[in-house]
Formats: C-alpha cells, structure tokens, sequence
C-alpha cells in the first residue's frame, strides 16, 4: 500500500499541470488553464517504488466566454529518479518535503501504471482513496472484463486524439490473439460511455458547483 504524506510539493500538481495541458492534443482552451483539482483516485504500485494517481481537473477558462468548463482526466506516475526513454512523457519535476526530488510522468506511457490499470480493468487491483493512505475508494465503480496482463518486458503504443488517449500492448495470451486496449477518457462527461455491457472503470469528481458527477474513466473498447 501507498503512503501519503502530510507535506508540501514544489512546484504544485495543478502548476506543473497548467504549462503541460496546453501542449497536449485533447486539451481544448484557448490559452493557458485555471486549474482546479476535482477528484481522482490512486492505484497501488505492488513494489511500492511508484506513485499512482488518476486525478480530475476542471479548468474554468476553457476558451470563448460562456464556454462550459473541461474536466479532464490526467492519470500520472511520480519517481523518485528520472526514467530512460520517457523524456517525452515528462510532465515535470518537484521536490516532495518528504522524498525529495519527483519525477511526474504522464501515466499512459509508463508501463507501471498500464500493469494495474490492466489489473483495476480485470477486477484485481482495488482503486485507493487519493488523501488517505491504505483505505480503499468505495465510490469507484469497475465492470470488469476479459483483459490480459501486460506480457513480461512489453512495449506500448500510445495514440492521443482530440478526446482519449488509446493504450495497445501484447498479453500474457498467445501473440496471436492480437494487442489489448485500454482507453483514458480524457474529457469526462456526465453519463458519457456507461455501458454496462463492456469492461470499464467509472468514478465521481465535484463539478465547479460542488456537486458530484460520474463518467467513465478507463475502458477496453
């Protein structure tokens, strides 16, 4: 299980997230973001060496005056050293009052969080509150399905689009069963994709005016 700690982060999650959202394809403002952190939840790294959270943001300037406010879903990885090959999914470094120094990764292309992801989709990985170390979250909803585990030493292929970000790697099945898929809904819309007739992880955030919404965060299309 992860510990939380009760300490500061400098620069700031939402910081490091307002100069790295606008260089991404499904981000939809029309400048720089206001930031504010709407929800998420965590995932357990079995070895207890990375951080793993899928967190909500909402920005409240998202372009044109009258435009709603995005919800984005921005799931990241935190190391304590910087990883070879994955300069280009950095989203920026802090320093944790506890830890030290942070490396934060955008999660779709770190194979650690793309494992239990596998695993939150397949029913085995339990979803943990994001405030509070060792206390599973009760209000994150998972559909499980027929998705394989991640083949030992394997290579994503990650495709970003104006909506999602699509993750393809080999199974632990025959290679010739084809690639398996797992989808982050980057913009979160209430009701949006709740089919209960594939496998998926659905979940709440507050919206601006405190009340709760849910969407659905990861599926396997």
């Amino acid at each position: 299980m992860a510990e939380i700690h009760e300490t500061t982060v400098e620069p700031g999650k939402l910081e490091l997230l307002t100069r790295w959202l606008p260089t991404r394809p499904w981000y939809t403002g029309a400048g720089s973001p206001a930031l504010t952190k709407s929800g998420g939840f965590r995932l357990d790294d079995p070895d207890g060496e990375v951080g793993i959270e899928l967190m909500v943001v909402t920005d409240t300037e998202p372009g044109a005056p009258g435009d709603e406010p995005v919800v984005y879903l921005v799931p990241m990885t935190y190391r304590g050293a910087p990883v070879e090959g994955l300069d280009h999914a950095l989203i920026g470094t802090a320093e944790h009052g506890v830890l030290g120094p942070r490396w934060f990764y955008d999660a779709a292309y770190d194979t650690v969080f793309i494992e239990q992801a596998a695993q939150l989709l397949t029913g085995k990985a339990i979803a943990q509150d994001q405030n509070t170390s060792d206390t599973p979250d009760l209000t994150v909803h998972v559909v499980p399905g027929d998705i394989f585990t991640p083949a030992p030493g394997f290579r994503p292929t990650v495709i970003d689009t104006e909506a999602h970000t699509d993750i393809a790697f080999d199974s632990d099945r025959s290679t010739n069963a084809g690639a398996e898929l797992i989808r982050l809904h980057r913009h979160l819309r209430v009701g949006a994709g709740l089919e209960r007739d594939r496998s998926h992880v659905d979940a709440p955030w507050s919206a601006p005016d405190g009340s709760l919404r849910r969407a659905v965060f990861l599926s396997a299309p």
